[in-house]
């Protein structure tokens, strides 16, 4: 069967010298909070992290975003207000992971051979 198909919905902001990503349940929730604030930004997001692709675009490796590199880009380090601005400022995206197919148990010693 395969796995990993699933559609990820992310914002991508394209800092001066970084860019940043974070996860959003949907395109649907995102609209609607962004004209009514009062929806909570937990029923926003998808997971409550800020990452950055070291300048590698919407595409690069997603590592966690340090202290600093948030200091920098956007004059603070509170996670809400720079989550409020990359909802804001950045780009929607959706992708769906390529299938992956493979063995799900190795363990089976001589029983993976080709006569069972």
């Amino acid at each position: 069967m395969p796995r990993g198909n699933e559609t990820a919905h992310k914002m991508y902001y394209k800092g001066s010298s970084e860019d940043f990503i974070v996860f959003v349940d949907d395109h649907e929730i995102l609209q609607k909070w962004k004209t009514d604030r009062t929806i909570p930004l937990s029923e926003v997001l998808n997971g409550w992290k800020i990452f950055v692709t070291h300048s590698h675009g919407a595409q690069g490796v997603l590592d966690t975003a340090s202290k600093s590199a948030l200091q920098n880009e956007f004059g603070t380090t509170d996670e809400d207000e720079i989550m409020k601005k990359i909802l804001e400022g950045g780009e929607f995206q959706a992708s769906t992971a390529r299938e992956r197919q493979g063995s799900k148990n190795d363990s089976m010693g001589p029983m993976a051979g080709p006569g069972r």
